[in-house]
């Protein structure tokens, strides 16, 4: 079953994320803090923009890739797929892109929006649907996702970028 990759049930019962998926998507989040203080600490406008354009590329890809797992969820038949729920799944890898495109600290802002709002989506459109230890780990994963972007944004502004 394509929903139980990456769990473990425990003596209790209960299904939990086991270590690897957990470590691997807090592991995710670790490039975005890179990019803060990229844009914070280095010198040179030339670098301060690369590390920016780093952070809007990686919070991109993140967001298409939330999006990619319910997609596979949706092919494999896991999850029903409405038209809806298909759109919800292509606008968010799409603001993903707009980020990228749009660029600078309004596209850090759209990262931020788009994260936040597929959280909601995911946690009050789908919760029924979803395992509830994806669910737990999603939470904090998107909260320092979206807190990483936007203090990425923040200091981009401090330092002079677009």
């Amino acid at each position: 079953m394509i929903c139980d990759v990456g769990m473990t049930k425990d003596d209790t019962g209960t299904t939990q994320l086991n270590s690897v998926a957990e470590w691997a998507g807090y592991l995710g989040v670790a490039p975005l803090v890179l990019c803060l203080a990229g844009v914070g600490l280095l010198s040179g406008y030339a670098w301060q923009e690369l590390a920016q354009r780093a952070a809007l590329a990686w919070g991109g890809l993140l967001l298409a890739a939330t999006a990619a797992v319910h997609w596979g969820l949706a092919l494999a038949g896991r999850l029903p797929s409405p038209r809806l729920r298909i759109a919800a799944m292509l606008a968010a890898a799409l603001a993903g892109t707009a980020a990228v495109i749009v660029g600078g600290q309004r596209g850090l802002a759209l990262l931020v929006v788009g994260h936040g709002g597929f959280w909601l989506y995911e946690k009050h459109g789908l919760g029924s649907l979803l395992p509830q230890a994806y669910l737990a780990l999603r939470r904090p994963v998107t909260f320092w996702t979206c807190m990483l972007l936007a203090l990425t944004m923040f200091v981009s502004d401090t330092a002079g970028l677009d």
